[in-house]
């Protein structure tokens, strides 16, 4: 077969399976179309918009989890009782493993009886991989608490603190039922409290704290508190744990959580469309914060830590028996502090735009696309047989 034979037959196989794929949209989305002149109205116009698609970037889950995080062994900056194990005592010691059934597992000791004064192990692991925006999925069956217990599912800019930014997406200590998400920032970031988001803003002197400066009030931060009681603790893991989802995109920052029976099933067909899941529970618009110059270059981190600035300052009034120091010294207070995760998934958003009409559901946008992807694939294949 010659070369102009060739390209005729490849054109017009390309053109019997575009004309195909026309049909097939047609029947699935009749009034989708912004050219279909008899189906634009008043409440069906066709408009010029686009749609963000959340395509996976990055799975941390089973067997190779900790193969793309690092163990830290420094001092804890919070200033918690804890000794950060490196990667090979945390295997040994049964403080960091993967199930059988591809369960990541990461725990506090809760078998060591020490004496007054002496930290606990735990461990505290940073991703290699760092991320200027993104949407990020957990799904895990619990998280740590106990007295005197803080853990956190956070990211974390790089270079000096808060200069990059801190989003604190599972935060919490003792046994509390309600989760805080929490961002620390350089100076000039504002939480904007008239902002739609479920949650409510965590007060200072009885003001709400809008301020996300992480250099004043005692490192605080701007904070919201969720209001479910299923969003951390004994709570949240009795329902078999859940998800979190933190986006970031231009629009702001913003966090859901869901407890097990509520996960949304976009999430659990790895086709998350976060504009379906109804208002976050916090969010941080750029109205007074300068979102791309306030976070940057994030690893994601997971820690669990003992006492230190916030556990222990608030230990008295968390009604937990003794101090937090005494507490320390019973590895039996520690049964729950572990993270048991099924999977983190890093999705990477792609804007599609085009003329649409306004009762086109997003749906259209996802099949359309791969549609038109596998045409091209099987012109390539065609060609392919031919050569």
């Amino acid at each position: 077969m010659n070369g102009p034979q060739l390209f005729r037959l490849l054109l017009h196989t390309f053109s019997m399976v575009s004309l195909a794929h026309a049909g097939l949209m047609h029947m699935l989305f009749p009034h989708s179309s912004g050219l279909d002149r008899t189906h634009i109205g008043p409440s069906k116009r066709a408009t010029n918009e686009s749609t963000t698609l959340w395509v996976i970037q990055d799975t941390y889950e089973g067997s190779s989890f900790f193969n793309t995080f690092d163990f830290y062994t420094g001092a804890d900056p919070t200033n918690g009782l804890v000794t950060f194990v490196d990667q090979q005592k945390a295997f040994a010691d049964g403080l960091a493993y993967v199930t059988s059934d591809n369960k990541v597992i990461m725990r506090g000791d809760n078998t060591t009886l020490l004496a007054k004064g002496v930290n606990r192990n735990s461990v505290r692991i940073s991703s290699q991989a760092a991320y200027n925006t993104g949407l990020f999925v957990l799904d895990l069956d619990m998280a740590p608490w106990g007295c005197g217990v803080w853990p956190a599912f956070w990211t974390l800019g790089d270079g000096t603190w808060p200069g990059n930014g801190e989003i604190d997406i599972i935060e919490g200590v003792h046994d509390n039922e309600h989760n805080q998400v929490t961002w620390h920032t350089a100076p000039g970031c504002n939480l904007t409290a008239t902002t739609n988001f479920t949650g409510t803003v965590v007060q200072t002197n009885g003001l709400d704290n809008i301020q996300c400066d992480g250099l004043i009030n005692n490192n605080a931060g701007c904070g919201v508190i969720e209001w479910s009681r299923a969003s951390y603790g004994p709570y949240f893991d009795s329902q078999s744990g859940g998800v979190f989802a933190m986006k970031w995109d231009s629009s702001g920052i913003a966090v859901w959580s869901f407890y097990r029976a509520a996960v949304p099933k976009d999430i659990t067909s790895g086709l998350p469309d976060p504009s379906n899941w109804g208002e976050p529970v916090a969010a941080l618009v750029p109205t007074n914060c300068n979102i791309s110059r306030s976070f940057a270059n994030h690893s994601i981190v997971f820690d669990i830590t003992f006492c230190g600035d916030w556990a222990g300052n608030s230990y008295s009034t968390s009604g937990c028996p003794g101090t937090c120091s005494e507490i320390l010294m019973d590895p039996s207070n520690f049964v729950n502090a572990s993270w048991v995760i099924n999977s983190l998934k890093v999705y990477k958003g792609a804007t599609l735009s085009g003329s649409t009409s306004s009762s086109a559901p997003r749906s259209f946008f996802v099949l359309s696309l791969t549609l038109h992807f596998a045409i091209a694939v099987a012109a390539m294949q065609i060609l392919l047989t031919l050569l």
